[in-house]
């Protein structure tokens, strides 16, 4: 029997990238026997041999060691290509790896780690993205279970080495516990909720300052979680004694609010391939043809039972993480926000639909327009001035849910973040993303108590930016802003301006 590395269809083509590892190998088969041969070799036998190493270790477990012993052997690069192929093979083809084949490239990992080969911090977190949201298949959470056991077992190693991997690991470790919580109890499940709290809990007390490097998006996550008990503890500590978590000039959770997490975060919460699919979706489908495309990504990824929970980390990838040059973002092309309205219709639970919505937001409540993009901003506003009138309920939703956030998100810090969406639609302005926000403010589909809220964030908005409204004014004066105060010709042109005159 033939070895190979995935399960295909019958009338599936074999993926290239495989048929390149197994013309290797049968090139070099008979140089892969004991004793082994040893030469200087030219880059292309090197690059041919490694090839050929890697489908053999995959491929064949019973003779994994004899290889990768072969491997340690011929090494010059310090297993540069060799980690860069593996994480092809991850990125590319982990879907359709056999069992085994998986099995393998785990223990395959653990032996990169071992010998702290170049890139092997790529290759976890290649396997981190493998970890697909929302999907109880035995499959998917074997890989969890693998993950944060490999973590655990090689923590003081990944902390001296590559310290910024262990933070990769709490950001989607706290994020696949929240969803973990909230599926039926089985031994499966309960040992992989331990070792995850463990592993949270662990680099949260001990190593926190390193996790102030995720930025704003890790009190979303933490939020989340608050409820399990080793995390409550960690969140009373945050907001009444922060000195106790062990950073010097760590005085208040509002510090990290104002740091925006790295774009590179969101990443790690969506697999290659959905990311491929996203990126063409906002790329190359025209405005007005979606309809077929969006059909298909979501039979591919939000098909399964309980994958609607992705949605949120979708929304803060669209968001923070594909910025559209002004080429691509031209009026005939689908925009982000309605690839985000239409995930926003996909909600069918409520809480999914709350944590959308906070990820469409989050970074207004905290904006700084010195350091914030105003790219991961312009989607939410863009869909509610556009959902007007045809879509009207999603305007009103999104609007009612930004008017509760600001009030309630933080009642201690909510100067913060009254201050913080205030800005954020002062940028907009300015840029000229909408032209005005009359749209909004003067919408007679829209309830009039949530046009005079938004009015007062108007005002603190022009606050801002004139210096010339009092704070007083702005808390006191309760009636809809006057039409001068909304109108605004700052700005130049943008590819998305919405004239809303």
């Amino acid at each position: 029997m033939a070895l190979k590395l995935t399960e295909r269809g019958i009338h599936e083509a074999e993926n290239p990238i495989e048929v390149s590892f197994r013309e290797a190998f049968e090139l070099l088969k008979p140089q892969l026997n004991p004793p082994f041969t040893l030469k200087v070799l030219t880059k292309e036998e090197y690059s041919n041999l490694n090839k050929a190493l890697i489908f053999v270790i995959l491929s064949q477990p019973n003779l994994a060691e004899v290889h990768i012993k072969h491997l340690h052997a011929i090494i010059i690069d310090g297993y540069d290509f060799f980690t860069c192929m593996l994480v092809k093979i991850v990125d590319e083809l982990y879907a359709k790896l056999l069992d085994s084949v998986k099995i393998q490239l785990i223990w395959v990992t653990k032996e990169m780690l071992n010998v702290l080969a170049i890139g092997f911090d790529k290759l976890l977190v290649a396997l981190l993205r493998q970890i697909v949201g929302g999907d109880f298949s035995e499959g998917n959470l074997w890989l969890c279970l693998e993950m944060v056991a490999l973590f655990l077992a090689n923590w003081d190693c990944l902390l001296e080495e590559e310290p910024l991997i262990l933070n990769k690991g709490l950001y989607v470790f706290l994020r696949l516990l929240a969803d973990h919580y909230r599926v039926p109890s089985n031994p499966m499940i309960d040992g992989l909720k331990r070792m995850e709290i463990v592993f949270c809990v662990r680099l949260l007390r001990e190593q926190f300052l390193l996790c102030l490097k995720i930025g704003r998006d890790l009190i979303r996550l933490l939020q989340d979680v608050v409820h399990i008990p080793e995390f409550k503890a960690i969140w009373k500590d945050l907001l009444l004694n922060p000195r106790k978590l062990g950073v010097d000039g760590f005085k208040d959770i509002s510090q990290i609010y104002h740091t925006k997490t790295p774009s590179s975060y969101f990443l790690l919460r969506v697999t290659p391939e959905m990311e491929t699919k996203l990126r063409f979706l906002l790329t190359h489908v025209k405005l007005g043809s979606q309809k077929r495309y969006q059909v298909w990504f979501a039979k591919k990824f939000l098909g399964v039972p309980g994958s609607e929970v992705i949605l949120t980390d979708i929304v803060r990838f669209i968001c923070c993480s594909v910025h559209p040059s002004s080429e691509i973002m031209q009026p005939d092309i689908l925009p982000r926000w309605a690839v985000i309205g239409w995930l926003l219709t996909s909600c069918r639970k409520s809480y999914v639909e709350a944590n959308l919505k906070l990820a469409l937001f989050y970074d207004w409540l905290f904006y700084d327009e010195t350091t914030d993009n105003v790219m991961n901003i312009e989607p939410a506003l863009l869909l509610m001035v556009n959902s007007i009138p045809n879509y009207i309920e999603v305007t009103r939703t999104l609007l009612e849910f930004l008017l509760i956030v600001v009030d309630n998100y933080d009642i201690e810090r909510k100067e913060i973040v009254s201050k913080g969406v205030s800005t954020a639609l002062s940028t907009l302005v300015k840029r000229g993303i909408v032209s005005s926000l009359d749209v909004l403010t003067r919408c007679d589909l829209i309830a009039p108590v949530h046009r005079e809220m938004f009015g007062k964030l108007v005002l603190v908005m022009q606050g801002i930016h004139s210096k010339k409204i009092g704070s007083a004014s702005i808390i006191h004066d309760m009636s809809p802003p006057p039409s001068h105060l909304l109108s605004s010709s700052l700005g130049s042109q943008h590819p998305n301006r919405v004239n809303c005159n």
